[in-house]
């Protein structure tokens, strides 16, 4: 009999103790946080170009880390507002003492949108290091962005720039080791002369870089053509129609050609002949002339 009532109480507690584990699992996964991205910074990119064509766009705040090779020419493209004054941060790790056979020398230039090198204010552009050094810092300062400047100036203006990192100097056996570069852009902004004379811009130099698409034509730079909206809510330019004659057909296309090459033969011969006529007409005349004295003298002769 008191095994009995043992038993149900046993099943009880058990139970008991079953319901606070399954309560409790929830509330420990609920107290673990979760990592979380930290808010105003973007995943660095992993890639770079090999041409200003195909340069690597980097976002603001944005940052690159590139493995690489030594030798190999990278680049990158930024944009760049009125006012700012940026700075473009490079370090690279270089490849193991022990695979080097000497020192190598590192430069990292910059470019405006129409590829014109520009200075550095401060900042080691150009570094050496030598066959014991394991990290490289380079560093460019741009000029402060202009919002209008004359073309003589070569002042930097709003739009793109491209950063293009390279080995100036390197041993022939060194050609080809493995590095690891770091990029960072940062900017400062200023309206201090930003807009000088009272100039203005009324658009950015060059375009952001979008490797591998194309501009698309705008109703500024057609004549003639309208502006319609898209499904996306953008603007598209729509071309004017292109009205048509007779004879456009006839100089077009195949006919082109023919018209070209019938033109031409036709003025090469009204040339032959106008030079056949006056190289033949003074000998005719001069023959006509011999003739005439000829007969004179044989007629006082006679």
């Amino acid at each position: 009999m008191r095994s009995t009532r043992t038993l149900p109480a046993a099943l009880l507690a058990a139970g008991a103790a079953l319901t606070g584990v399954a309560t409790a699992a929830p509330v420990a996964v609920a107290d673990t946080p979760s990592p979380t991205a930290s808010a105003g910074s973007a995943a660095p990119v992993t890639t770079s170009g090999t041409s200003f064509l195909t340069a690597t766009t980097l976002a603001p705040g944005q940052d690159a880390v590139v493995a690489g090779s030594t030798g190999d020419y990278m680049y990158w493209a930024f944009g760049a507002s009125a006012g700012q004054t940026d700075t473009v941060t490079v370090n690279v790790t270089l490849p193991q003492a022990s695979d080097r056979h000497g020192p190598q020398t590192w430069t990292v230039d910059l470019f405006d949108g129409l590829r014109r090198r520009q200075a550095c204010t401060a900042g080691p552009q150009s570094g050496t290091a030598d066959q014991n050094t394991g990290t490289l810092a380079l560093s460019c300062t741009l000029r402060q962005i202009r919002s209008w400047a004359e073309p003589w100036s070569g002042d930097p203006l709003p739009g793109s720039y491209y950063v293009r990192l390279s080995v100036t100097d390197v041993p022939q056996n060194d050609l080809g080791l493995a590095t690891q570069v770091r990029v960072h852009v940062s900017g400062k902004g200023s309206a201090d002369d930003a807009q000088p004379e009272g100039g203005s811009l009324k658009a950015p130099l060059v375009p952001p870089v979008n490797p591998g698409a194309t501009g698309a034509p705008t109703a500024a730079a057609t004549p003639g053509a309208s502006a319609a909206p898209s499904p996306g809510g953008a603007t598209v330019a729509v071309p004017a129609a292109v009205t048509s004659h007779w004879y456009t057909d006839l100089f077009s296309g195949w006919n082109d050609r023919w018209f070209w090459t019938l033109g031409g033969a036709a003025l090469a011969s009204l040339a032959g002949i106008g030079g056949y006529t006056l190289t033949r007409h003074p000998r005719g005349h001069r023959r006509t002339v011999e003739r005439t004295v000829t007969r004179v003298v044989e007629t006082e002769r006679t």
